[in-house]
């Protein structure tokens, strides 16, 4: 009877101790943490651009289970719901010599195939298995368990737990600055988007996925990269936007804060913003190294030569010379500035009346004014109204803004007085 007694009494501990994963106090619930993970089902989550849990994800004795099937390419899941500032906070366990990875602000567009294209990574890892696992990879500090993968390199010494035991991380995304903790100690402190955080993004790794990690907002995403790995007790706090102030977008000196795509001329002459073609009289882009996603600007451009050009507004670079989005057109007279044009897809969306036209005063200073909120856009020329446009797709997207110089060869228009503000 005492060892029927004891059988039982260790299963109600156990029970208990399950009971009490994957659930919120009311403290919690009260302060507004969110359930990510119910213990229970695949709820919530889905296979990375799908719809629905269709592998090698599972649910297993109450967490969160990647069954190690599979690779650099396959074996995401991400979160149904996106999230701009946050607190999240999980547990996790990794098998001997295994290696997996927590995403945030990952973007899925057509096109991109992995989450890490866009999305930071939390490094999950054990980092005393896996260099012997895989002895051909030299294991640097920033591939380390608590990492920023491949950009900022974590201090875990003495609070990382080994492969096959608990450990507990906490991501902290506040308008840019960002914290990963790990077992109770913050590990790794840094501002996303600062001068800094750009050099270490163009140092080389990710020079093949230009919007890795410029998105202010995405879903989460856990990577199964061939290695068991289980998480709980995932629950996450939404953290409020800060109020935005007016910016320049351009300094009047250089080019900070732009990136240039094509081989189209982009320079700086007597404080104006110049693009002028080039000799392959090619497609150009200057680029926002930034999303703006919901703001009003106001600029000024000059039409030099012909002023074929745009202002592109939440778009991306997929590779290349390309850019995807919607630019509000900067052309010739009766060429509908002003007027909105999808750059893949639908063409036109929205051209401005006829009797608008004229609005445009070719070779002299124009203002225009761009002013984009959700899934509406408004333009203003030279004061005057130019369209009004509400789009559900327009309101789904998020990205840079960029000026357009167009092919053909012999255009030149300069620009000045660039000022957002964010909304």
């Amino acid at each position: 009877m005492k060892k029927l007694s004891l059988y039982f009494l260790v299963v109600a501990v156990l029970f208990s101790a399950c009971q009490n994963h994957n659930v919120l106090t009311e403290a919690e619930k009260a302060a507004g943490w969110e359930l990510l993970f119910d213990g229970n089902t695949l709820n919530g989550w889905r296979d990375y651009a799908g719809t629905e849990v269709t592998g090698i994800w599972v649910v297993e004795n109450g967490t969160l289970a990647a069954l190690g099937q599979g690779d650099d390419m396959f074996g995401y899941i991400v979160s149904d719901k996106m999230y701009e500032n946050f607190i999240l906070e999980y547990d996790w366990k990794i098998s001997d010599g295994g290696n997996s990875g927590v995403f945030y602000h990952v973007v899925e567009r057509q096109g991109v195939t992995v989450p890490y294209a866009t999305g930071p990574e939390y490094q999950i890892l054990d980092d005393i298995g896996f260099p012997k696992k895989h002895p051909q990879f030299t294991l640097q500090g920033y591939y380390c368990a608590g990492a920023n993968y491949a950009m900022h390199e974590a201090n875990t010494a003495n609070v990382l737990k080994a492969a096959g035991k608990w450990n507990n991380s906490k991501i902290v995304f506040d308008n840019g600055h960002v914290e990963h903790w790990l077992n109770g100690e913050k590990i790794l402190e840094f501002e996303a988007w600062s001068d800094d955080w750009f050099d270490r993004k163009n140092s080389g790794k990710w020079d093949d996925y230009p919007e890795y990690g410029i998105a202010r907002k995405g879903v989460f995403s856990l990577q199964d990269h061939g290695d068991r790995v289980w998480y709980r007790n995932m629950k996450v706090l939404e953290l409020p936007r800060r109020p935005k102030q007016t910016v320049d977008l351009f300094n009047g000196r250089d080019l900070h804060g732009w990136e240039i795509y094509g081989t189209e001329l982009w320079y700086v002459e007597d404080g104006l913003l110049v693009c002028e073609s080039g000799p392959d009289a090619g497609y150009g882009y200057l680029a926002t190294r930034k999303y703006y996603n919901d703001f009003d600007l106001t600029l000024e451009f000059k039409q030099d030569a012909d002023g074929n050009s745009g202002v592109f507004f939440r778009s991306h670079i997929p590779s290349g010379v390309r850019v995807h989005g919607w630019q509000v057109e900067v052309a010739p007279p009766n060429q509908h500035t002003g007027g909105i044009y999808e750059s893949y897809g639908r063409g036109w969306l929205i051209r401005p009346p006829a009797e608008k036209e004229s609005v445009l005063q070719m070779g002299e200073w124009n203002t225009m004014r761009i002013r984009v909120v959700g899934d509406k856009v408004t333009t203003w020329l030279n004061d005057v109204e130019m369209i009004d446009l509400s789009d559900p797709t327009i309101g789904a997207g998020q990205g840079r803004i960029a000026l357009q110089i167009h092919d053909g060869g012999g255009i030149k228009v300069s620009w000045r007085n660039l000022k957002l503000t964010e909304l």
